[in-house]
């Protein structure tokens, strides 16, 4: 794929307004949203690259996942290890035992499932769940495990269906969210 620098301008922006806003910076109320950014690009990446793959004959779920994993792998496992080893430091046996659940659930790309379950993002207690920040890591690590599953059936049974799919999914993905949103105010 070729270099857009307008991504990597994206991607700056996004990471400005996620560091101001928690910076607790005032009328950046709504920092949070260079997440959804990050998440965009990263759905508009994954998409163009099986996309091109799949129009070339080229597209290999098994290449695919390799990429994925020889990029985001090494780096968490460093994140990994230098938090179990900081946690094992400086937690209590109570926290401790809470940080080995979040590890499992962050090294099975589940911890967004956990963390939502276990408490809010901000509460209180946020301090002490050093792997808290993996949520955004296992959103974006889910999507990567389906959605190469889902383009290629797509294509290869629903050829003519690939874009509407694509689309009724995005919308019903809107909506959804918008509920969800004004559910849990």
């Amino acid at each position: 794929m070729k270099y857009r620098p307008e991504i990597d301008g994206l991607r700056a922006l996004a990471i400005s307004l996620v560091v101001l806003y928690h910076m607790s910076i005032p009328h950046i109320p709504g920092g949070f949203i260079g997440v959804d950014v990050f998440f965009v690009i990263s759905g508009y990446l994954i998409t163009s690259i099986i996309c091109r793959d799949i129009a070339a004959s080229d597209f290999s779920i098994a290449h695919f996942y390799e990429r994925r994993i020889r990029r985001i792998i090494p780096v968490f496992l460093v994140v990994i290890i230098a938090t179990t080893f900081m946690a094992w430091l400086l937690f209590l046996p109570p926290e401790f035992a809470m940080y080995g659940k979040s590890l499992a659930a962050s090294s099975a790309f589940v911890s967004n499932i956990f963390f939502y379950r276990e408490a809010g993002y901000f509460d209180p207690s946020a301090t002490v769940k050093p792997l808290l920040h993996t949520w955004s890591l296992g959103v974006e690590e889910q999507f990567y495990i389906f959605f190469p599953i889902f383009a290629l059936l797509s294509v290869r049974y629903f050829k003519r269906a690939f874009l509407p799919l694509l689309l009724t999914g995005a919308v019903f993905s809107f909506i959804l969210c918008v509920v969800l949103l004004a559910v849990n105010k």
